[in-house]
């Protein structure tokens, strides 16, 4: 080669500039066979189908060239597609009780030849933040790591398990007869299972940590693991106080549009003997209308129906009937409010009801909405329609503005 052919020839550094990043995938497993929970992974937690929590945060961290779950399950891969996943079919042979996440994990990359990094993150990990999944991409991406997990700092002191008669139990990381005090401990690292990121060649060395490998401290009010039922509970409270609610979480609601039929009412009507109908609605639901109002949130109601009945329901609140295009007929409500949709929530049941729903601020549905409104919906209520599934909304509302307002007001005194 002569000195213009070596001159012209780009040089390691430039090659490697060229070069495109690894492609780093998040990977959810998500099979249909739960033994603790049946269907736990799609199972509403805080209104939101529990893998979503974590798709939601893996889609917004922008770290990931590619987010997937891996699923045996029809309604699973109809709900990882709904949150933005791309769906991998995992074969039976890896979907046994018996199977481990390592054999599952190897079976996507012997599919997706392109993945460099897998982001294994747990669906039971609901309080996962799209910033921690930011940290951990630079580790691997820039710090030159080929393993990073997830631990939680714990100060809990453990003793031996006794097997057999006359047996004493020991300590294990403790002397009794000088206990510490918490704050003179710095506890231990535990693994809480959120996630495990690591390098192809490890895994398909059979190993997910391995090799140069680095733990990431996750902040004890996120490490949340749901396993068994007595989990649910107590992670549906801690979600609402401490998950990530979206990239752009609602502030304010000045207007609550709900549908009347089988949201307000549960959708039945009754005739008198003289043919006049008759329908009714929880006292709940107007306590929760009242509750909205008094919060200087405006409450319309709306009905494809014309009926007199739900004309004359004494609600305190502007009731609409024979609409006939209910998005038409909220935008022009909007409009003349100069308000957006950002600032509107929607409670609907009902294929009519999808496209407000789907551009709602905040989106609910009964528990017994159609599918396709719950699969358009942000929260769906564990209350059906005419059974208090308003007030339950309502008090949705209520909790995430005061968590969005609380978390701007730490934001700002850290900022003063």
């Amino acid at each position: 080669m002569d000195s213009a052919a070596a001159s012209a020839s780009p040089g390691p550094a430039a090659e490697a500039a060229q070069r495109p990043p690894p492609h780093m995938a998040a990977l959810v497993l998500a099979r249909g066979g739960s033994k603790g929970i049946p269907l736990k992974n799609i199972k509403p937690l805080a209104g939101v189908p529990l893998i979503g929590w974590v798709l939601r945060a893996a889609i917004d961290a922008g770290v990931f060239q590619s987010v997937w779950v891996s699923t045996d399950h029809d309604e699973i891969e109809k709900v990882a597609k709904q949150f933005g996943a791309q769906v991998h079919r995992r074969s039976s042979e890896v979907s046994q009780d018996s199977s481990t996440s390592l054999d599952a994990i190897k079976e996507f990359l012997l599919h997706h030849k392109e993945v460099d990094i897998i982001g294994n993150i747990q669906a039971t990990s609901p309080c996962l933040h799209p910033d921690d999944l930011i940290k951990v991409a630079k580790m691997i991406r820039e710090d030159g790591f080929e393993c990073v997990f997830s631990v939680v700092r714990r100060h809990l002191f453990r003793w031996s398990e006794i097997k057999g008669v006359n047996k004493v139990t020991k300590p294990q990381n403790l002397n009794p007869a000088k206990r510490p005090r918490r704050q003179d401990w710095d506890g231990e690292l535990c693994e809480n299972g959120s996630f495990y990121f690591a390098k192809k060649h490890l895994i398909e060395g059979g190993c997910l940590q391995g090799g140069k490998v680095i733990y990431y401290e996750m902040r004890a009010e996120r490490s949340v693991d749901i396993d068994i039922d007595i989990d649910w509970p107590i992670a549906e409270q801690r979600v609402l106080r401490y998950g990530y609610f979206g990239k752009e979480p609602l502030k304010e609601v000045k207007l609550l549009v709900c549908n009347i039929d089988g949201c307000l009412t549960n959708g039945h009507i009754y005739l008198s003997e003289d043919q006049k109908e008759i329908i009714s609605y929880d006292v709940r639901d107007a306590v929760g209308i009242s509750l909205l109002k008094k919060r200087g949130v405006q409450v319309w109601l709306i009905s494809e129906r014309c009926s007199k009945t739900i004309s004359a329901m004494k609600l305190d609140c502007e009731v609409i009937v024979s609409v006939t295009h209910k998005l038409r007929v909220v935008e022009d409500w909007i409009n003349k409010m100069s308000l957006s949709w950002k600032e509107v929530a929607y409670l609907g049941n009902e294929e009519s009801d999808v496209d407000c729903l789907k551009k709602a601020g905040m989106s609910g549905v009964p528990a017994d909405a159609c599918a396709t409104a719950q699969k358009a919906a942000g929260y769906i209520c564990k209350s059906n329609g005419g059974r208090g599934a308003i007030r339950e909304f309502a008090e949705h509302i209520f909790l995430l503005m005061e968590k969005v307002n609380s978390q701007e007001r730490k934001l700002n005194d850290l900022k003063n």
